[in-house]
């Protein structure tokens, strides 16, 4: 397994509220992370560096999650937890009220994949079937899109595209969405922020992550792809790549 984090907060914003990384616990099992906090002044990133800080230190003192259920039930088990820290933070400080964040979260073994998420961070697998998301985004013009009341081309350019549905932190209980995928050799999965996901295409997704260059200069291109085309927005975003590589690769 290969994987990278890269995050860039973009050409606009001043501050970058999104977080993540790579994590690996005690059986090596990786954990990759991608957190995009809302909410107030400085208050976004106190909620995505809270939701990825806690993660971190609970999958890399983790062991024995070898398979689907069990990583399903950790990431239900963590991300609960973590809504009650983000909730529990913010009634004690008033800074933080209404702050949030979105999460997509992936448990990769050599045998498969486990996602989890919340909000607009998504979740993509190229495979040998092609490039396609595997997470629904739990957005206001998503809903708009499902129902049938507006088209996939309305939803790009929609006023209120950014209206989450359901973040993180702002709701005493959570409802999390987990999937569980095949993850072969030659798979590659993205994580992304909706700053990278907003500003480049499928087509120019799959475009780059089927090129030759190495996984850290395919995050690079995907990040300079964005800002090029505005960079309004934080730019977050994971790749792992299943492969045959030596024994301590990140």
């Amino acid at each position: 397994m290969k994987a990278v984090f890269k995050t860039d907060k973009g050409k606009v914003r001043l501050h970058n509220e999104d977080a993540g990384g790579i994590f690996v616990n005690q059986d090596g099992s990786r954990l990759a992370i991608v957190a995009d906090g809302m909410g107030g002044h400085r208050a976004g990133d106190v909620a995505s560096e809270m939701s990825v800080s806690h993660l971190k230190q609970e999958w890399e003192a983790a062991k024995g999650i070898i398979t689907a259920d069990a990583a399903e039930k950790w990431l239900e088990d963590q991300i609960t937890a973590v809504n009650y820290k983000l909730l529990e933070h913010a009634s004690n400080n008033s800074e933080c009220d209404g702050m949030g964040t979105t999460i997509v979260a992936a448990i990769t073994t050599d045998r498969f994949a486990t996602l989890a998420n919340i909000g607009d961070s998504r979740g993509y697998i190229l495979n040998e079937t092609g490039f396609k998301q595997i997470t629904e985004d739990h957005s206001l013009v998503n809903e708009l899109v499902r129902t049938g009341q507006i088209s996939k081309e309305d939803a790009e350019h929609h006023p209120r595209k950014n209206v989450l549905l359901r973040a993180l932190g702002t709701e005493k209980v959570v409802e999390i969405d987990i999937a569980t995928i095949i993850f072969e050799e030659g798979d590659i999965l993205l994580l992304c922020s909706d700053g990278l996901s907003n500003k480049v295409t499928e087509k120019e997704m799959s475009e780059i992550l089927l090129n030759e260059d190495s996984l850290d200069d395919k995050a690079g291109t995907l990040i300079k792809l964005a800002n090029d085309n505005g960079g309004e927005d934080n730019i977050t975003l994971v790749i792992a790549e299943f492969s045959e590589c030596l024994r301590g690769d990140v």
